[in-house]
């Protein structure tokens, strides 16, 4: 079974013979056509969902603070309710193996439906050709615009476009960086023009990728520098979802007026207007079957079905379908029966016992968590009274949104104490290092083999507002000396 995406057809000549393609040629410039239908407004709704939700986060306030945060130098992320710190690096693993079984899952049952409607690439060209056509035109005044000699209008096309293109990545750098620096905090240092290296290396940085991928590289990104056209393959099956055209119906194609029979005329349904190439983003013909190049954001079937309408033909000569419901002639129904198949129910049962298992860690977390550090400088040392003594540093981190008070405790070894009792009080999300000094007396030093002794830390969150106290132990070491 061959289910891997041929490379579009082209590449020989007409009589079947191979042709000599230099690996050096020249980008050919797609002009693609603008289209109406119902997946252009379906692209275009999550081009406005996404966008609301990238540009509005950093705005959304919680708690007087930043909803979404993820502030590197105080070493805090923000989640609206939830405070993480760098131990909670797990869960950062956890939604790397959720997107990545959530990428298996949902490519398996529907191809690429991602890169046609939410990648960011694909978002912000649509942005970015929707600026374009404003400027310059749909297909064919673009096309003259560029074949035209520079002067005051194209200048001045040329150039607004350009201006419109850098504010929106300007903007888009400035939320992105948003996310890591407080953008209230943020927007009165640009206005002063006070941001700092880093900040501005990133508003510049980020601004420059989405003005260059999404204004000049555009179907490139997709062919040549995302990899997941290149794996697909491994996901895809005869019952994925692809854009397909219906070749059984369709050919052999030609032109031919309103009026003609198609049946009479020896004729399959497609007109051979080539609209379906014209609109396409990676410029490919989905008549030559299934490639890698295409995102499955269904420009064709929207420009096939406007053609059919208006020929009074049926819908649906290039559409959503498998492989399988083409050759086996499935229906919708029958089709999406197909879902329930091993693979997909295996990475459905995997993800949500992974969703699970993630979303029980975060309710049933310690909201507040501890870090001992041994003394380096100075193992273990005697003090008055022959008591031996180690030097430790505690932090304590706060992760919830209400100030809590902290108690410390240690056992381990016979007559283990604290020298000066710890007592804490911690704001909203607030760290702190303390030093604690524990001691062993001189009989337990006698009694005890030298070398280094595990003990244990108990740090208590007293009870407070309604909230029991809890209690976190972390392991260390006494030393004695010899």
């Amino acid at each position: 079974m061959n289910t891997v995406p041929t490379p579009a057809q082209g590449e020989a000549g007409d009589s079947g013979k191979p042709k000599l393609i230099s690996l050096y040629q020249p980008r050919k410039k797609i002009y693609a056509r603008s289209v109406k239908g119902q997946f252009n407004h379906w692209r275009w709704a999550l081009v406005w969902l996404t966008q609301l939700v990238f540009y509005g986060l950093p705005w959304l306030m919680w708690n007087d603070r930043q909803a979404v945060l993820f502030d590197l130098g105080a070493r805090r992320f923000f989640l609206f309710g939830l405070i993480f710190y760098p131990q909670d690096l797990i869960y950062l693993s956890a939604l790397l193996m959720v997107s990545a079984y959530g990428l298996f899952l949902f490519t398996a049952v529907g191809g690429r439906l991602w890169c046609g409607y939410a990648c960011p690439q694909t978002v912000y060209t649509e942005i970015f050709m929707w600026v374009e056509r404003k400027f310059e035109g749909e297909r064919t005044a673009r096309i003259r615009l560029d074949a035209a000699p520079w002067g005051a209008e194209k200048l001045l096309r040329k150039g607004g476009k350009q201006a419109a293109w850098i504010a929106i990545a300007l903007w888009t750098g400035f939320t992105f960086v948003g996310y890591f620096t407080p953008i209230k905090t943020l927007a009165g240092e640009v206005m002063s023009f006070t941001t700092s290296p880093w900040e501005t290396f990133w508003v510049l940085f980020y601004g420059f990728a989405t003005w260059g991928n999404a204004g000049f590289m555009r179907e490139q990104v997709c062919k040549y520098m995302c990899p997941y056209a290149r794996f697909q393959s491994a996901m895809f099956d005869k019952d994925t979802l692809i854009i397909s055209y219906d070749a059984e119906r369709g050919e052999p194609r030609g032109a031919r007026s309103k009026k003609v029979d198609p049946a009479q005329a020896g004729l399959g349904s497609c007109i051979d207007c080539t609209l379906c190439v014209q609109v396409c983003p990676t410029g490919i013909d989905i008549r030559k079957g299934l490639q890698y190049e295409c995102i499955g954001c269904a420009a064709c079937v929207d420009a096939c079905d406007e053609v059919m309408d208006k020929m009074g033909y049926a819908r649906g000569l290039v559409r959503y379908d498998t492989q399988n419901g083409l050759q086996q002639h499935l229906t919708r129904g029958q089709v999406l029966a197909r879902v329930r198949r091993p693979r997909i129910l295996i990475y459905t049962a995997i993800l949500i016992v992974i969703c699970l298992a993630v979303g029980a860690s975060i309710a049933l977390r310690t909201p507040f968590k501890a870090d001992i550090v041994r003394d380096r400088s100075t193992l273990a040392r005697q003090v008055e009274g022959g008591f031996v003594e180690n030097v430790y540093r505690l932090q304590v981190m706060n992760a919830a949104e209400a100030p809590q008070a902290y108690g410390v405790s240690v056992d381990g070894l016979p007559g283990l104490q604290l020298a000066e009792p710890v007592k804490l009080t911690l704001g909203p999300a607030e760290a702190q290092w303390v030093t604690v000094l524990l001691r062993v007396p001189p009989e337990t030093a006698a009694a005890t083999p030298a070398g280094a002794h595990e003990i244990h830390f108990t740090i208590e969150r007293q009870a407070s507002a309604g909230e029991p106290a809890r209690t976190l132990r972390e392991k260390s070491t006494f030393v004695l000396p010899r």
